[in-house]
């Protein structure tokens, strides 16, 4: 029995949300036409294919033999008539990015803002997290990481310099304390920790040992803690404690004499973002558009 398109498109953004209001609400519809949608599909097939209670939604045993069979099915399709962009005068379409708050905010703002005036017909959405995300399961388009933490099934393309760290302090607070010598002396004073979502635990903090060039890492107590480095930013302008942040982020401020950098000569470097995607998406002349202008 043919079904249709947009009905098996509803059942999933359901199913992967788990949930009517959030499907309904990136659907931009009513929780009630998506329950009457899906109540239609399961009547045609006279199966069941979520089950609900009143605080969540989940697949059957056939619904999620359904959801498994049709999401590469509908990915494909998708990307066939994406292509048919190449015989359009103007590319047009929409992208959806994942990646943490420094790729996206930070080290490739101004090459995004550049897709986009380049691109004016392209809707492209960017979500900005710092837990690591399944793209395929959560419908992105591509992803964006460091190099060592792409998933080895992906198609991965460099899209920044390597990306070095810096210790530092608002520079008043840095002319109150004993300036560390050693990674080991922070233990001494008051620091500002990060909370990582997916493990729950606080970043540690890594150098480079100047003489052996070997990785110390230390986990700072953190006086103060949050959840993001635009947090962490603040709470140095505001003298709370000592950072560990991307240079990048921290530079304006070093020129200015605002802050101080401490153990510069421990700073650490890691390779650069990469954006990572399924083979799929290699065919689509919109996402290649973005490619191309990342990394350049």
């Amino acid at each position: 029995m043919p079904q249709n398109l947009d009905d098996l498109r509803v059942f999933l953004r359901i199913a992967d949300t788990g949930s009517f209001t959030a499907a309904a609400a990136q659907l931009g519809v009513s929780q009630s036409a998506l329950s009457y949608t899906v109540r239609q599909l399961e009547e045609r097939l006279k199966i069941k294919l979520l089950e609900r209670t009143t605080r969540s939604v989940s697949t059957t045993a056939a619904g999620e033999a359904l959801r498994q069979q049709i999401t590469p099915l509908l990915a494909e399709l998708d990307a066939k008539i994406e292509n048919l962009n190449q015989f359009r005068d103007k590319l047009d379409g929409s992208l959806k990015i994942t990646g943490n708050a420094h790729a996206i905010a930070v080290a490739l703002w101004d090459k995004f803002v550049r897709f986009m005036r380049e691109y004016p017909d392209i809707r492209l959405e960017l979500d900005s997290s710092n837990r690591f995300t399944d793209i395929v399961a959560e419908r992105f388009d591509a992803g964006i990481r460091p190099g060592q933490f792409v998933e080895k099934d992906m198609i991965a393309l460099r899209v920044s310099p390597d990306m070095q760290m810096a210790l530092v302090a608002h520079a008043d607070l840095a002319a109150d304390i004993a300036l560390p010598q050693t990674p080991a002396d922070l233990a001494a004073l008051p620091c500002i920790a990060m909370r990582l979502p997916t493990l729950g635990n606080t970043l540690a903090w890594e150098f480079a040992d100047p003489q052996s060039g070997k990785t110390v890492k230390i986990q700072p107590e953190g006086q103060f803690v949050c959840n993001q480095n635009a947090l962490v930013k603040q709470a140095v302008q505001a003298g709370l404690g000592v950072a560990w942040l991307p240079r990048d982020m921290a530079a304006a401020e070093l020129e200015r004499g605002e802050w101080t950098e401490l153990l510069p000569d421990w700073a650490i470097r890691y390779e650069g973002y990469y954006l990572y995607y399924p083979s799929r998406r290699a065919d689509s002349a919109v996402f290649r558009a973005l490619a191309g202008v990342l990394a350049e």
